[in-house]
């Protein structure tokens, strides 16, 4: 009888130990699973960092200024506000031999007469002054994307073109009083003629012949042909002084003009590199 007991006692034992060891084993299969349940959370906690911290770097770029761009601080925005010039690249008065020069290239390298004859313009003051300010205007588009340098030679550009045209005016014998009317007129027409030649250069060849036909032709051309011609020679030009170096037309103002009627207008001449000193004169 007293072996009953013990019996039972140690049944009891083992059946103790058999279910440690089976928790025990659950235990540690649970582990495993929450750790193996743990690994993709972390990856994806990872990931998520990871794309996070790669789109802060994108934003970072798209905000970060192109080099091409000039910066230019606030203090010498207010100071050109105010009518002042900022230092520039280059010495101011090279600059503006420079623009002399290249105004005098549109005046002493043009063909009157040939516009003349080609657009059966009379030959009058009024017609010397439309071909002049259409190449003025086309080397203003030039060097207006050459930055601040670019801006300030087309102010004396400009400058060069008033002051020549009011001397022609005195030597032809024109009266102060008509003479300062002519110079009114010669202005409303000029900002005018900019800002339609200006639309016209950006959009197709209709504009541009419906501001050639306003502006240089004065509203008074009846042959097609003639506006085709003055379009394609806008257009060729345009593209040839693109292809002239900005350094060298800050520097030396030098431009050379392709003619008003040639055989192949689609081709683009070589550039000849211009020749200019250390002062840059």
């Amino acid at each position: 009888m007293y072996r009953r007991p013990l019996q039972v006692a140690a049944r009891c034992a083992v059946k103790a130990a058999a279910s440690r060891g089976a928790c025990a084993k659950l235990e540690q299969e649970c582990c495993l699973r929450a750790s193996a349940a743990r690994q993709p959370t972390t990856s994806s906690c990872l990931t998520a960092t990871r794309s996070l911290h790669i789109s802060t770097q994108l934003r970072n770029v798209k905000e970060t200024p192109q080099h091409s761009q000039e910066e230019v601080g606030a203090f010498t925005k207010l100071f050109e506000a105010m009518g002042f010039t900022a230092p520039l690249k280059y010495n101011k008065w090279k600059i503006k031999i420079a623009a002399l020069r290249m105004y005098t290239c549109c005046v002493e390298r043009i063909n009157y007469d040939e516009f003349f004859d080609k657009c059966s313009l009379p030959d009058t003051l009024n017609s010397w002054f439309l071909v002049a300010q259409l190449h003025v205007w086309m080397c203003l588009v030039r060097m207006r994307q050459e930055g601040r340098e670019g801006k300030f030679m087309c102010r004396y550009i400009v400058h060069s073109m008033w002051e020549d045209v009011e001397q022609r005016s005195k030597i032809m014998g024109i009266d102060a009083t008509h003479r300062k009317e002519a110079m009114k007129a010669m202005t409303e027409t000029f900002y005018a003629a900019i800002f339609g030649y200006d639309e016209g250069i950006l959009s197709d060849d209709c504009v541009l012949a419906a501001a050639l036909w306003r502006n240089l032709f004065n509203r008074q051309c009846e042959d097609p042909q003639q506006l085709e011609l003055m379009v394609e020679y806008v257009r060729k030009q345009m593209q040839f002084i693109d292809a002239l170096d900005g350094e060298d037309l800050l520097l030396t103002g030098e431009v050379k003009w392709r003619p008003l009627v040639e055989e192949n207008a689609q081709s683009i001449l070589k550039v000849v590199s211009p020749t200019y000193n250390d002062a840059g004169l």
